[in-house]
């Protein structure tokens, strides 16, 4: 029987060989590329809805008459004060004149006036609301499919052991030299998908007026990888055994169900509650959520690097706990044939 790295080594190469030669792997790179520029370039060419700002008294009614806003007449600056930290309005002019904005400065808003009045933000962050969302929106939907591209590990195994290649495999290589093998080869075509990224973003970000936003993401995007590419590793090993349960593609919805509750949940949770700091905060120290969450905190300076590196510290913890975990149970299912084998069994059942 070949020795573990060789074999690893092996498993990995034939890993990268036969998933780049599939069509959906090369379907999946390019939804990935379209909708990166997409995103970058669709709301500079299409536009939105016209922008809503407050206005008090009749020098404010004046200086945005000829506009493109859509104009809403309030009493008093407590009354604009109120619409802008509610947010129903982008902005609001009130006497001096001076603009009121919540947390950035309303560029459209002073460009098209007249005179230039000065800006006065009422919560000044770092990072614009309007910057957060599509940042945490772009973090969150990579994380999310990465993590659900570790499906296919499950179904190249649910493959082999119901064509019996499998057997065929493990009569020359260790076991857990398989599972290895599938989670590294998968994860170098994992950071090779981020890498493409990397060099696509840029481009994408320029083209649709961006290049602020670009500087601003470079940073969070040093957090970013390594926080997904160790993440991905996490979920490989328990999408190789969630594959290694079942004998049939059938019944792999049976054992894949909690594996994709594990991507969706941190997506879902960071996507509906990313301005929620103490959910946040909690969700950046656990392991499934923390490849997305910490990465977003960075960004957003509401963590220190100290924090990442804990954070990151746990998180591989988790990895080598979980791979040595689910290499037991890999090697306990993976030549069980007959239906979905249970957990307690795959775990006992170790030659």
């Amino acid at each position: 029987m070949a020795a573990f790295w060789p074999a690893t080594k092996l498993i990995a190469e034939r890993e990268i060989k036969t998933y780049v030669r599939t069509k959906g792997f090369w379907i999946s790179v390019a939804v990935l590329l379209v909708g990166l520029f997409a995103a970058a370039i669709l709301p500079t060419v299409i536009g939105g809805s016209p922008t809503k700002v407050a206005a008090v008294g009749a020098e404010a009614r004046q200086m945005l008459a000829n506009t493109v806003f859509d104009v809403r007449e309030v009493p008093d600056v407590a009354a604009a004060e109120h619409l802008v930290r509610t947010e129903e309005v982008r902005a609001a002019v009130v006497p001096g004149p001076r603009v009121l904005a919540l947390d950035d400065p309303p560029n459209s808003v002073v460009a098209a006036l007249a005179t230039a009045p000065p800006v006065q933000l009422l919560e000044p962050t770092a990072v614009s609301q309007d910057v957060r969302i599509l940042v945490t929106q772009l973090f969150a939907l990579f994380f999310f499919m990465f993590g659900m591209g570790g499906v296919s590990i499950a179904q190249g195994t649910v493959t082999e052991k119901q064509t019996r290649i499998v057997e065929i495999l493990v009569a020359t290589i260790p076991v857990r030299a398989m599972l290895a093998g599938k989670i590294i080869g998968h994860a170098i075509l994992t950071l090779g998908q981020v890498l493409l990224i990397a060099i696509a973003a840029p481009i994408a970000l320029s083209i649709g007026g961006h290049t602020a936003l670009l500087s601003m993401i470079a940073p969070a995007l040093g957090w970013f990888v390594p926080f997904l590419v160790v993440g991905f590793v996490l979920l490989a090993a328990i999408w190789a055994v969630a594959g290694a349960l079942v004998s049939r593609q059938e019944d792999l919805g049976a054992s894949t169900g909690p594996v994709v509750l594990l991507v969706m949940a941190p997506y879902l949770a960071v996507v509906f509650a990313n301005d929620n700091d103490p959910l946040m905060t909690v969700m950046s120290y656990i392991p499934f959520s923390a490849a997305v969450a910490m990465p977003i905190r960075m960004f957003t300076d509401d963590a220190q690097a100290w924090e990442a590196f804990v954070s990151l510290g746990i998180l591989m913890a988790t990895v080598v706990l979980a791979v040595q975990l689910a290499s037991r149970l890999f090697s306990g299912s993976l030549l069980q044939t007959g239906g979905k084998v249970a957990l307690k069994k795959a775990w006992a059942h170790v030659d």
